[in-house]
C-alpha cells in the first residue's frame, strides 16, 4: 500500500492513445503501435486500445487507469525515480527507495557476467545471441533458433538447462505447437537466452553446469558481484525468478542507477550489451512487444527492459549527451499501464 498519495501541480494527464491491435497473453497487454507524439525529439508511438487517464503520475502516482472492459478505474501506486549522469536524482516521485523484486529487469545485468569473464567472445556468441540473453522473448522461431544455436556453441543441450519450459508467449507459436501435437521445451522459455549466458559461463569457468541456478554456484556468485557492483550496494534479499535463477530486491533508486551506466559508455561489458539489444530489438522481445517498439523507434538512443509484476528499466541517451536512467514499479503488478506510463513520464 502506498505511504502517503500527494497532489501535483501536474493535475491530471490525459493520454488518448491511437490504437491499433491489442494482443493480450500471460496477462500483459501488448499492442501494435503507431505514430501519436514526440519523444526526446524524435518522433514516437502510444499503445492500447483505450483512453489511459492519469492521476497524480508525475508526482505520487497513484493511478486511476480507465478501460472500456471495466465498469469502474482502479487506483495502483507506480512510483519512479530518474537519474542522471551526474549521479544525481533528475525527478523521483513515490518511495525512490521502494524495495522490489526487479525480476526480468535484471537481465542485462545478469548476462553482463559472462561478457565480462570472456564466456560470450570465447563461444563467439553474435550480436543477437548476446541481445537474446537480455530477453523475455515471445518463443518464436527466431528466439527458439538462436537459443539453440547458442547451446551448440557451448556444448550442451537441453537436458542441461534449468529454466523449465513454458508455451510460447506468441500466438502463432503456439498454436503451431499445438497443430503439431508438440510440447513446448526450455528454448520457448523467454529466459532460454539468458541461460544459455549463464551455461556459457559455467563451461567457461570449467565449472559442472549442474546447478548453475543455485545461489552459490560460481556463476550466480560471479553474477551477484555484477549486480553489487552496478547497483552500488553490498547486501541485499534474494527469492528464485520463475525461471528457478536467483534475482534481488532493489531499491527503485539503485535499479535507476543501473539502468543509467547500462546506458553510458562507462563500462565495456555493458556497451557490448547495449549496442547487441539497440540492433537486434526484435531479439528482446518480439511480435507486438513494447520493449521491441520502444528500442526500435528510439533507434539507440534508449534502452528498456521490463521485469515480471510491473517493474521496468529504462537507459536513455539524449543528444545532448546526458544519460539518464529511469524505474518504475506498478505496485499492483498488473503491466497494462506500464507502457503508458514510461511514455508519460519520459514525455
Amino acid at each position: 500500500m502506498p505511504r502517503h498519495i500527494t497532489k501535483t501541480s501536474f493535475g491530471i494527464l490525459k493520454y488518448s492513445i491511437v490504437l491499433a491491435n491489442t494482443k493480450e497473453f500471460g496477462g500483459i497487454i501488448h499492442s501494435e503501435i503507431f505514430l501519436v507524439t514526440k519523444l526526446l525529439g524524435l518522433k514516437f508511438f502510444g499503445s492500447t486500445t483505450s483512453e489511459f487517464t492519469f492521476v497524480n503520475i508525475l508526482n505520487s502516482s497513484a493511478t486511476l487507469a480507465s478501460y472500456p472492459y471495466e465498469d469502474k478505474p482502479y487506483e495502483i501506486l507506480s512510483p519512479l525515480i530518474c537519474f542522471d549522469s551526474k549521479g544525481e536524482i533528475f525527478y523521483s516521485n513515490g518511495d525512490a527507495h521502494y524495495l522490489t523484486c526487479v525480476r526480468s529487469a535484471l537481465k542485462p545485468f545478469q548476462a553482463s557476467a559472462s561478457v565480462k569473464a570472456g564466456a560470450v567472445k570465447h563461444f563467439n556468441f553474435s550480436s543477437k545471441e548476446i541481445a537474446l540473453m537480455c530477453a523475455s522473448h515471445n518463443g518464436e522461431e527466431v528466439h527458439v533458433n538462436t537459443a539453440n544455436e547458442m547451446l551448440k556453441k557451448v556444448g550442451y543441450d537441453l537436458s542441461y538447462y534449468e529454466c523449465g519450459a513454458h508455451s510460447p508467449y506468441d500466438k502463432n507459436s503456439k498454436k503451431t505447437l499445438l497443430y503439431n501435437n508438440e510440447k513446448p521445451n526450455p528454448l520457448h522459455n523467454n529466459c532460454s537466452g539468458k541461460h544459455a549466458g549463464m551455461l556459457s559461463l559455467a563451461k567457461y569457468l570449467k565449472e559442472d553446469p549442474k546447478g548453475y541456478t543455485d545461489e552459490n554456484h560460481a556463476v550466480q556468485k560471479q553474477i551477484l558481484e555484477q549486480v553489487k557492483r552496478f547497483s552500488e550496494l553490498e547486501e541485499f534479499p534474494i527469492a528464485i525468478d520463475g525461471c528457478s535463477a536467483p534475482v534481488p530486491f532493489l531499491p527503485l533508486y539503485n535499479l535507476a542507477l543501473m539502468y543509467q551506466k547500462l546506458a553510458s559508455t562507462d563500462y565495456d561489458e555493458l556497451n557490448i550489451l547495449y549496442d547487441a539489444v539497440i540492433s537486434n530489438p526484435y531479439q528482446i522481445a518480439g511480435k507486438d512487444r513494447f520493449d521491441t517498439d520502444f528500442i526500435q523507434a528510439m533507434n539507440g538512443n534508449a534502452i528498456t527492459k521490463v521485469g515480471g509484476e510491473g517493474v521496468r528499466g529504462v537507459g536513455v541517451r539524449t543528444s545532448q549527451g546526458d544519460v539518464y536512467g529511469i524505474a518504475l514499479k506498478i505496485i499492483d503488478g498488473n503491466q497494462r499501464c506500464n507502457p503508458a506510463a514510461i511514455l508519460a513520464v519520459l514525455n
